[in-house]
């Protein structure tokens, strides 16, 4: 996931304040995941090891926080600039941001059940639920890049050519 996304972050960083902003906060959310899930570079001896209340609410936070971001700001950032310019949404874009919005409840189900944990609090899905939300972020990410990649390409041809 952190080489597609540096591969993201040539593309489309640069454009825009708020886009940089989302890309930075998507790095930071993916560099917290590995380290909950004990994954490169953040592997854990014996993996037995939980990761602490602090560290699953902190990335609780950020996880809502850049759904948030996704939908109340960039998606209705780029989709104003696009409108304005005369074009309409194509099948394709409405599929992508369809898709997107189906994995918003899955993910903040984790919210939901690790939000607020305490370091007392037995976790033994943990493991699972990391290992399901990586493949629920990969898929948001691929799906987010795919939709603005559609606007972009959309961008090049003018309205009615």
């Amino acid at each position: 996931m952190l080489s597609k996304f540096e591969q993201v972050q040539q593309r489309w960083g640069g454009n825009s304040d708020v886009i940089d902003q989302w890309l930075m906060n998507r790095q930071q959310l993916l560099m917290d995941y590995c380290q909950l899930a004990g994954l490169p570079p953040y592997e854990k001896k014996g993996r037995s090891a939980l990761p602490s209340s602090a560290q699953l609410q902190l990335f609780c936070q950020q996880l809502v926080d850049y759904i948030s971001t996704g939908h109340f700001k960039i998606y209705d950032m780029v989709m104003e600039r696009w409108n304005q310019t005369g074009f309409k949404a194509t099948s394709d874009m409405t599929s992508s941001y369809e898709r997107i919005m189906e994995t918003t409840d899955p993910l903040l189900d984790f919210n939901d059940r690790y939000g607020d944990v305490s370091d007392a609090d037995d976790m033994p899905k943990l493991d699972t639920d990391l290992s399901v939300m990586g493949e629920l972020m990969e898929e948001r990410f691929e799906l987010e890049d795919q939709l603005i990649q559609l606007i972009s390409d959309s961008l090049t041809v003018p309205p009615g050519a």
